[in-house]
């Protein structure tokens, strides 16, 4: 939600865009009806039925959302409009009930006054008192369809599918046929390497599924099924959970197929032992150690195959899928993202289980972390490897996490492997940094923030501590700073030397070298230098280089411009006469 202080920073943009321009997930502008009393009410019922179902934020009634400048945009709430009635008129409109608070702040363009509304989060789905709902997506508010509503059922926990009970306790799992002894097994095996608690381990299976909460009023539930269940009571309980393995030749022709439905620890590993033959061994030696790294590590494999798992809507009829291609390795899972999480947030945002039960009783065992830490350490295994991190799509209702095919750089390894002896771990920040820097020769805060997820002024403090390590250096100053890898680092991890020759020289320096070669074409009598030329020797971008040469004659009147367009060339005039 903004504050007031928020929204009174905001109005002075008013004058270069519009309202509409500045609205948020948590904030909107409406204007006020000031022609009928009862609509301008019935709009913020329903704002505030949108914001409450989005999360909470803020609405500012009293500016017109598609005018530009301030005079024109901001027209005010008139002042007989009393806030209690407002606030009742909610209360009595909404069901649950919503009860807003609402500040005035004082402009001094139109009636003086705006009015914010503040709807703080609660437990959606929320309807107007006719069962009429809409929800904040983004800018918009939507309809609160059925899918909608059972979204947001899974993202509350109120709809959890594995915490539903399926089947009574009998007095012996073997003859209920509901529970795999090879399943607990495999269970306590992987919880174990993953050094869970072993007096939890230690427990009887009775005492294990209750104790993880996995055992309701004396009936196994879906979530006890998927841990430890036997195929056939899978099949009858969760006919949605299923797997399928793929080792494919080209995009539409496979060589190798398996298809099981088995328990979640039996599932991850088989796929894991099918994975092996195609996910060979690359041995390192540093003195007289020897290291061996996978092309895909396991921790990053195994990752994305609990989350597969874990975050599938089992409502949905299909598999898990692997992929295996001769370039990447692709997992995906029915269901798509929910709380708001998206490509471009997950390494930061909030977790949410859309299997509450199941993922927390993992989180017991240690096979899956609560804390968001899952998603990076995948990134991070592959990116301390000098391999590039997993790429992440939501496609229509279901979620696939590729791994592209890449080759260890033991340069980059022996880096990070050394800088963490002296005490210098590399988060995932740095390591997308120094990766991204090593493919292309310099960055800016705006791409960075992207890449990393991380909002500009967060980024700049990041990029400004990696420049006090010495890792990169800045250049530019404003809108036109930049950042690169330093030349020295650049050359000890990668083969090319390239170092010096991929830095951007300084505009003065640019400007004097690109003078003393045109004079020296001039005196040869060369031609002389296109834009195409100039952003060569500067590594300056287009306009940059056009920039740099308006500048230049401007300061010597023995340059000039030659041609036009892409035939345009720079000549130095006068260089017989020195």
């Amino acid at each position: 939600m903004r504050t007031a202080a928020n929204i009174e920073s905001l109005l002075p943009e008013l004058e270069h865009c519009i309202a509409d321009d500045l609205e948020d997930q948590d904030l909107d502008f409406k204007q006020w009806d000031t022609q009928s009393r009862d609509k301008a009410v019935r709009t913020v019922v329903q704002m505030a039925v949108c914001m409450a179902n989005g999360g909470g934020g803020t609405v500012v009634f009293g500016v017109a959302d598609r005018s530009r400048g301030r005079e024109s945009a901001i027209l005010g709430v008139p002042p007989e409009v009393d806030i209690n009635l407002l606030k009742k008129a909610v209360y009595d409109q909404t069901d649950p009930k919503i009860t807003p608070v609402f500040e005035e702040l004082a402009v001094p363009e139109g009636t003086g006054r705006l009015l914010l509304m503040q709807i703080y989060p609660g437990m959606p789905p929320y309807t107007d008192s006719a069962g009429r709902g809409t929800i904040r997506v983004g800018k918009d508010c939507q309809p609160l369809t059925g899918t909608l509503r059972r979204k947001i059922g899974v993202e509350t926990g109120e709809t959890d599918y594995t915490g539903e009970a399926v089947s009574l306790v009998a007095p012996s799992f073997v003859e209920s046929e509901l529970l795999s002894a090879t399943a607990l097994e495999s269970l306590r095996n992987q919880a174990r390497k993953e050094r869970a608690p072993e007096d939890l381990l230690r427990l009887t299976d009775v005492e294990l599924l209750s104790t993880l909460g996995l055992i309701k009023h004396g009936k196994l539930t879906r979530a006890a099924l998927l841990l430890a269940g036997t195929e056939t009571a899978i099949r009858e309980h969760l006919p949605g959970h299923n797997w399928t393995f793929l080792q494919m030749i080209s995009d539409t022709e496979y060589g190798i197929r398996e298809d099981r439905v088995s328990a979640l620890p039996l599932s991850v590993q088989r796929i894991e032992e099918l994975l092996v033959p195609f996910n060979p061994i690359t041995t390192y030696q540093q003195g007289l150690f020897h290291y061996e790294y996978r092309t895909w590590p396991e921790i990053a494999v195994r990752e994305a195959l609990m989350n597969a798992f874990c975050h599938a809507d089992l409502r949905i009829a299909g598999p898990v899928m692997v992929k295996l291609y001769p370039n990447r390795l692709e997992i995906s899972n029915n269901g798509g993202f929910i709380a708001g999480i998206t490509p471009n947030n997950i390494l930061h945002h909030q977790p949410a289980a859309r299997n509450p039960l199941l993922v927390e009783a993992l989180t017991r065992l240690r096979l899956v972390n609560r804390s968001n830490l899952g998603i990076n350490r995948m990134f991070s295994a592959l990116l301390i490897e000098g391999k590039e991190p997993p790429q992440i799509r939501e496609i229509g209702e279901s979620v696939l996490v590729s791994f592209p095919k890449r080759d260890l750089n033991a340069a980059f390894r022996l880096f990070v492997a050394e800088e963490s002896e002296h005490g210098r771990n590399l988060g995932v920040d740095e390591l997308m940094l120094l990766q991204y820097l090593l493919q292309h020769p310099e960055i800016d805060t705006n791409t960075a923030a992207t890449l990393c997820q991380r909002g500009e002024a967060e980024m700049r403090e990041k990029l400004s501590t990696m420049e006090s390590a010495g890792y990169i250096e800045h250049g530019g100053t404003g809108r036109g700073a930049y950042w690169c890898i330093q030349p020295e680092l650049y050359n000890r991890l990668a083969e090319d030397g390239q170092g010096e020759a991929r830095r951007r020289i300084d505009w003065e320096a640019a400007k004097t070298r690109v003078l003393s070669i045109l004079m020296e074409r001039a005196r040869r009598n060369e031609p002389g230098l296109s834009n195409k030329d100039i952003r060569q020797i500067t590594r300056f971008d287009r306009n940059q280089a056009r920039r740099l040469m308006q500048e230049l004659m401007q300061e010597n009147a023995s340059l000039q411009k030659v041609g036009e367009r892409r035939w345009a060339r720079y000549e130095y005039s006068n260089a017989r006469e020195h």
